[in-house]
């Protein structure tokens, strides 16, 4: 049955790995293949003699039932979709406010559960309610949202269908969305809100007010978060709100491989559940009837299971929390019913249980980080390595989980902390088993102030965490590898893991050296790779060459704590292993052309930094050399030439957009123009500048392309009236425009009349709202274009 599990959750993930899902009438074939090779196996099951030919059929059994299971709940939620023509209009919500909300830079964002509407539109939605015009015009408008889970409210909303950027590597939004089941997202309108019922009384809504008021309990203990800075900590130790905890701090926590433990896992819900059977045990025993009708181990069970069922609840339901409770689930039930039960079989029905309820668990890096490194554990219990002295068996386990876990840290995250032991070895026991109860206790009445205690035993754990985090060599670093790299290394590591004595073991070490010394593929000589990154609705380019990278611009400011920077571009440069820049480029002052630069400037060095910013600007403080961007700077790197075209060296402007950089690619004959934000006039100049040099060239009878002549071109400020005149399309005479624009960005960009200017041109056109991030080739062959949403396509994409 465990083979049967296994090939189901591998069915399961090739489900969701398809572009497209097969009809409904096409799931027929592998369901009844699937389920006839499941009965075969079953009659076959007795006989001894075809064990392997059972063991084989229930993998196939198992492959195709899982595959069948997934694709027909991904119809099943993927029929809830909202209209196009429903998007950015009024409509009129009824319903509840159905978890956590959460507090964001300029209001609250909330889940709702909507039971009317003036409209069709999904059951369950994600909401924005913004503080300022977009939600109140009163000048004395509230600092935070009036907004509590399980409330019913009427607002007037505008919804738009899931929607993220796509890039290459990059976070996939709406497959989070899409494993939510939240089939719209949008904002609260500032009239006609209004709250109907205070309190909505239905199970899950009672968990969620019960989560909100011990996070109030936790806040009202530490009002000045200056003062208490890892109260978030707290926060998500007890109820699973990893929202409270700072970004900066997950950094933290990646550098020293302990993010598991500041989220609920399966150590904390086994711990809590363990100390439960222990009172119940002990209160059981102590009565002189209640044993003898019924025995206390069963009883004490019971309760352990119950424990971590509420306490589960409380913590978000999480998948480690949700793989510890079907496990304690399975053990209870054994012990109920008098039987044994392998470990690896309760891990394979927890596994199952999980696939069961929600197969787009597979999409999340904690599903294969949590049952890896749980089966890598029962592995190590079990003996097969040998017996030793406890800290001899700690020190195993250590090194069991990281040369299991290595493979798939680098294949999720293209990283692995190598101070990770030295801080697990204190934060587990510490998190575990002193700060986890103490700040559960201290959420009751009468016990505060054991919160107190719990903060400061965290700010010690913290600040010997920050110690380690900050060593130059604590993080390893690499671009992501191949699957091929992957499987290798995990057969490595399971080769050194075998029992002691088996020969040979050492070799296993070697399969780990793809994996740590591969390098991805970069252009060769005389070629450029050009990838206009999705980063909405700005610009973000990266260019590069054999031995040089250079990023042209760096999208826009989301918040005070994200932007482009830290969650596009760096998590791309480094997946693709890019430890460095040659050059940046910011082409002007503009928030959604420079937001993400510090980001940059703090994830990765920079060589140089070409601006048109003013000297003001607080880029310009950096410690780094810097250059103005300006008219006829030029330079080549590995055969490719790159030559600035605008703008006018010392040009000053009332807009910034007036002195926006404008960058030539060219490499083995291809060109591409990189236009920036540039106007009518700046058309005009750069095309008047074309033609005094095409005239010159004409009197020493040199045939040159015009300096505006290019393959492919970013259509100047996203599609803008204000620019792509026809006399610049005609200049330019490009083959393939992309236009920069962010899904439904409220300036209205690219506006139809421009993109018929470009289409009337005989230009493939290509959006990064539609096609996600555009990739193009420039070689001395033909130009080659990818569109991310193309490569990467999957079911649940918005089309």
């Amino acid at each position: 049955m465990r083979c049967f599990i296994v090939a189901a959750a591998m069915g399961v993930w090739l489900a969701q790995q398809q572009a497209v899902l097969l009809p409904w009438p096409w799931l027929i074939a592998p369901g009844a293949l699937g389920m006839a090779a499941l009965v075969l196996a079953i009659k076959n099951s007795a006989l001894a003699r075809r064990r392997f030919f059972v063991a084989l059929t229930l993998c196939v059994a198992g492959g195709m039932l899982g595959f069948t299971w997934a694709q027909a709940r991904g119809h099943l939620r993927l029929g809830a979709e909202m209209a196009v023509a429903d998007e950015g209009r009024d409509i009129e919500l009824i319903g509840v406010v159905s978890a956590l909300p959460q507090q964001i830079e300029r209001g609250m964002r909330f889940e709702f559960d909507v039971e009317m509407a003036s409209t069709p539109v999904p059951a369950h939605v994600s909401l924005a309610w913004y503080r300022g015009r977009e939600a109140w015009d009163e000048e004395d408008a509230p600092a935070i949202v009036p907004l509590h889970a399980g409330e019913r409210w009427r607002f007037t909303v505008r919804l738009k269908r899931p929607h993220g950027n796509v890039n290459p590597q990059g976070f996939d939004y709406e497959a989070w969305l899409f494993e939510r089941n939240i089939r719209a997202t949008g904002y609260v309108r500032p009239q006609g809100a209004q709250l109907l019922d205070p309190v909505v009384w239905r199970p899950g809504y009672a968990i969620e007010m019960l989560r909100e008021r011990i996070r109030e309990r936790f806040q009202a203990a530490f009002p000045e978060l200056a003062e208490a800075p890892y109260a978030g900590i707290l926060i998500a130790l007890v109820i699973g709100d990893q929202q409270a905890i700072a970004p900066e701090l997950w950094q933290v926590f990646a550098k020293t491989g302990i993010t598991h433990l500041m989220s609920i896992s399966g150590l904390h819900v086994t711990m809590f559940a363990g100390l439960a059977y222990l009172l119940a045990s002990f209160l059981w025993r102590r009565s002189r009837r209640l044993p003898l009708y019924f025995p206390a181990q069963k009883a004490a069970a019971i309760a352990g299971f119950v424990a971590a069922f509420a306490y589960s609840l409380l913590s978000g339901f999480a998948v480690p929390a949700q793989r510890t409770l079907y496990m304690l689930g399975v053990v209870v039930l054994a012990r109920l019913l008098g039987r044994e039960v392998a470990a690896s079989r309760v891990l394979a029905l927890a596994l199952l249980a999980v696939l069961l309820l929600d197969p787009w668990a597979v999409l999340a890096a904690g599903f294969w980080l949590s049952f890896g490194a749980v089966a890598l554990l029962f592995t190590i219990s079990s003996g097969r390595l040998g017996t030793a002295h406890w800290f001899a068996e700690w020190g195993r386990a250590q090194w069991a989980v990281t040369l299991g876990m290595l493979p798939a840290l680098l294949a999720l995250f293209g990283q692995f902390s190598l101070v990770s032991p030295l801080a697990n070895a204190l934060a587990i026991p510490l998190v575990s088993f002193v700060i986890t109860p103490l700040a559960m206790l201290g959420v009751l009445p009468f016990l505060a102030p054991l919160l107190t205690v719990a903060n400061f035993i965290t700010t010690g754990l913290m600040r010997f965490i920050e110690w380690l985090a900050a060593w130059p060599w604590a993080v390893w670093q690499q671009a992501l590898p191949p699957s091929w790299a992957v499987l290798l290394a995990l057969a490595g590591g399971a080769w050194l893991l075998l029992p002691r004595g088996f020969p040979s073991r050492w070799l296993g070490v070697f399969a780990f050296l793809p994996l740590l010394t591969f390098q991805p593929l970069r252009p060769a000589m005389d070629e450029a790779q050009v990838v206009v990154l999705d980063v909405g609705q700005g610009l973000a380019v990266h260019v590069q060459t054999a031995r040089h990278d250079l990023l042209f611009d760096a999208g826009p400011k989301f918040s005070a704590e994200a932007d482009s920077g830290n969650r596009i571009i760096v998590p791309y440069l480094r997946a693709i292993g890019v430890r460095r820049l040659d050059a940046l480029v910011i082409s002007h002052a503009d928030k959604d052309h420079e937001g993400g630069a510090e980001s940059v400037l703090a994830a990765l060095p920079v060589t140089q930094l070409v601006t048109s910013l003013p000297f003001t600007h607080p880029l310009s403080a950096w410690p780094l050399p810097q250059k103005p961007c300006a008219t006829g700077d030029a330079w080549e790197w590995d055969g490719v030439r790159f030559v600035v075209l605008h703008p006018e060296a010392d040009a000053v402007a009332k807009k910034t957009n007036a002195v926006a950089c404008v960058l030539r690619v060219e490499a083995g004959g291809r060109r591409m123009l990189i236009t920036s934000d540039i106007e009518a006039p700046q058309e005009l100049q750069l095309i008047k500048k074309s033609a005094l040099m095409m005239r010159r060239d004409s009197l020493v009878k040199t045939a040159k392309p015009t300096e505006l002549t290019a393959d492919v071109v970013t259509v100047p400020h996203h599609g803008s009236r204000t620019s792509s005149t026809a006399e610049f399309i005609a200049a330019v005479g490009a083959h393939e425009a992309i236009f920069p624009v962010g899904y439904r960005n409220h300036f209205g960009h690219p506006k139809p009349d421009v993109v018929e200017r470009w289409q009337a041109s005989g230009a493939g056109l290509h959006r990064t709202d539609r096609d996600g991030a555009v990739s193009v080739h420039l070689g001395s062959q033909d130009i080659t274009l990818e569109r991310a949403r193309e490569v990467q396509q999957r079911y649940w994409f918005d089309r």
